[in-house]
């Protein structure tokens, strides 16, 4: 609901609605968003449960166009919603719940990952847990039925992600285990379980392994065999993903090209940054003599998430000070050791009540135990402030105009991650990245998002490379993002499945940062001599989490 200080309108309703909907159909995403109330069971995975989400994304859809807006907010609700509806519904024609596997996000991995964010503290949370639990298995059915009636269809997943989850599931499952270890670190503020509880919840952590394992062995046997062997999924389903992941549309070609000399700008500055490091050095020469300096090296995951707390809540308290007006709730941001070990870095939002605050996740790869500070210090603003956390819990905060829809669901990946690029950029001329170090460092991670652009592009739409041999595959991708990042073989070999099984996404971060980038230049452009960059922030980011396309509508209604 919104606060008393705006009175909810027929839009409001509907999208607050919307979002009961979602909380009661996919109750995993309830959890995510703080609502507890669905946390003892899932949602149904399987073709008959995705057609009845369709069903509801349509009635609401319906509604929500005959609805007359009362303001700007809910002109950018309505726009953005129905948007959004639109494009799920052509997902979903498109039969993409029918193939979707993939080694980063997709129900293989949200199944599990739901019990990272439900409350442990009591006996009576365990036993919430342990009820989810029992209810796993069903989970796990309908999405093995979904992905055989994707066979069926011929509809299927290249068969590189369905090796690779089968392979991460192994992990889930083995005795020290994800379930293994949930199960066995049981451990209430009132002390133990009772004995009842501990058998039911040892019981059900069993099944829950059993069931994950039945569907590593459909992958195994039945999904594999009739996979597709390209990792490219084509024109069309490509420019779906990407509409998906901007809320926007963009020419694919032209972006392309974009990237390729985005790339090239990205390789020119670092080169010069280089020559400060080192006098004469190129790129790989000073991040080598980076590597050897001890002083700039963290060992061992519980200094990195030291290291992480200390560098994220000095950015709070001096921005909070100079540059941003950051409410008390929003102060307060956890950094996280993951407990999987699969190589991403990410941010969890707070819940309505902030009760449960803002999250940074760092999933630390299998054997990697050592990190290099000045690498990943613009991966603590990215994800923090003035990054992810600041951008989205102001969101959450803002109640007082934001129904809830608008605070805890809308948004794109473009959107958050073009945002947590640009605040990148912008801390680097606030001058907390004066130290070439660290400047590589966050330039390290831009020519990284830069070559994801022509990567992800170019394998899935099979463009040719651009050394002139040949067309993109899994490869040349795997070659070309080895000579872009200075990172560990595991971690590029990780992020390369990524992008060949989640089409769209990796882009929306540079190619958000761009339309973030031109926004913020078509408004001033608009302004002229009354522009303030920091009225400009404040402005963008009260519209909350939206498409890009709407960002841009709504920033310039609001000039």
């Amino acid at each position: 609901m919104t606060d008393a200080s705006r009175t909810p309108t027929p839009v409001d309703t509907i999208a607050d609605a919307w979002v009961d909907t979602l909380a009661e159909l996919a109750p995993t995403l309830a959890t995510y968003i703080g609502r507890n109330e669905h946390n003892d069971r899932f949602g149904d995975y399987s073709p008959q449960g995705a057609d009845r989400m369709a069903e509801a994304a349509r009635r609401t859809l319906t509604a929500l166009e005959a609805a007359d807006p009362v303001d700007e907010i809910d002109r950018v609700t309505q726009e953005d919603l129905s948007r959004e509806l639109r494009l799920d519904l052509a997902v979903h024609e498109a039969g993409w719940h029918l193939r979707d596997v993939n080694v980063i996000a997709s129900p293989a991995q949200d199944i599990r990952a739901v019990f990272d964010l439900m409350p442990t503290d009591t006996s009576d949370d365990w036993k919430v847990i342990s009820t989810r639990l029992s209810t796993l298995p069903d989970a796990v059915d309908g999405y093995i039925a979904t992905l055989r009636e994707g066979i069926s269809r011929g509809v299927v997943p290249a068969r590189r992600q369905v090796t690779e989850v089968a392979t991460q599931i192994g992990r889930y499952t083995a005795d020290t285990g994800f379930f293994a270890e949930f199960a066995g670190g049981a451990a209430p503020s009132e002390g133990q379980l009772p004995a009842s509880l501990a058998r039911e919840l040892s019981d059900n952590t069993n099944a829950a392994r059993v069931a994950y394992d039945r569907l590593a062995g459909f992958l195994q046997s039945e999904l594999a065999p009739a996979a597709g062997q390209e990792d490219a999924v084509g024109r069309e389903n490509y420019a779906l993903q990407s509409q998906r992941f901007l809320g926007a549309v963009i020419d694919l070609d032209e972006t392309y090209e974009w990237g390729v000399e985005e790339l090239a700008r990205m390789v020119a500055e670092q080169e010069s940054i280089a020559d400060e490091i080192k006098a004469g050095a190129s790129v790989e020469e000073a991040v080598a003599f980076l590597e050897s300096d001890p002083a700039r090296r963290l060992h061992g995951t519980e200094a990195l998430q030291e290291w992480m707390q200390r560098t994220s809540d000095r950015a709070i308290e001096e921005l909070g000070r100079t540059h941003f007006d950051i409410p008390e709730p929003i102060r307060r941001l956890e950094c996280m050791i993951a407990p999987t070990q699969e190589g991403g870095i990410y941010y969890t939002g707070p819940t309505d009540d902030f009760s449960r605050p803002g999250r940074m996740w760092w999933s630390v790869p299998e054997g990697v135990t050592e990190f290099d500070a000045w690498r990943e210090l613009t991966t603590v603003y990215h994800e923090g402030v003035p990054g992810h956390h600041l951008q989205i819990a102001q969101a959450v905060y803002n109640r007082g105009e934001l129904n809830s829809w608008r605070r805890l669901l809308a948004g794109t990946s473009g959107h958050a991650e073009g945002w947590a690029l640009y605040a990148e950029r912008l801390m680097e001329q606030l001058g907390f990245l004066d130290d070439p170090a660290d400047r590589l460092g966050m330039l390290d991670g831009q020519r990284m998002r830069a070559a994801r652009v022509v990567l992800d592009i170019g394998v899935h739409l099979k463009k040719p490379r651009p050394d002139g041999q040949g067309t993109w595959d899994a490869d040349y991708a795997l070659e070309f993002m080895r000579r872009n990042v200075n990172m560990s073989d595991e971690f590029v070999r990780f992020e390369v499945n990524r992008y060949l099984g989640w089409p769209g996404q990796a882009p929306s971060y540079k190619v958000g940062q761009r339309i973030w980038e031109q926004a913020r230049d078509d408004y001033a452009a608009a302004k002229g001599d009354a522009f303030s960059i920091k009225e400009f922030h404040k402005k963008a980011l009260d519209i909350g989490g939206v498409g890009l396309d709407t960002l841009r509508t709504a920033l310039e209604r609001a000039v």
